[in-house]
């Protein structure tokens, strides 16, 4: 079973930063994709960003909201994800949830509770 716990939600003005951590536990996650999503009231769970493993390495990939103003980065024990947000704006504000997927045939899903962001005006 995994765990995967995030932090650094908060709530911040307009054009402010914050940096989201993830760490996860009760396996390596090395070699699995981790990354993050969000949902703000109403809408739907969406993408914003993701390290996927290759054996060169991670490679990051961004929703197109998030490449100009986002970054995402993994540790080199590959369990734990950051998101470095900056110039945030009011339609940021959501619920920011960490994501492991285990590659297979039947890929698994791992999400963590989920950490509170507000943008305020």
């Amino acid at each position: 079973q995994v765990q995967m716990v995030e932090s650094g939600g908060g709530v911040v003005q307009a054009g402010g930063s914050l940096r989201l951590s993830c760490v996860a536990s009760g396996r390596t996650l090395v070699n699995v994709d981790m990354g993050w999503y969000r949902q703000a009231p109403g809408k739907e769970r969406e993408f914003v960003a993701m390290t996927r493993w290759t054996w060169r390495g991670y490679t990051r990939d961004y929703d197109d909201f998030a490449k100009d103003r986002f970054t995402i980065s993994r540790d080199n024990a590959g369990n734990a994800t950051y998101l470095e947000m900056n110039s945030l704006k009011p339609e940021d504000a959501a619920i920011y949830y960490c994501n492991g997927s285990v590659p297979g045939p039947v890929p698994v899903d791992y999400w963590g509770q989920g950490t509170q962001v507000t943008v305020s005006s």
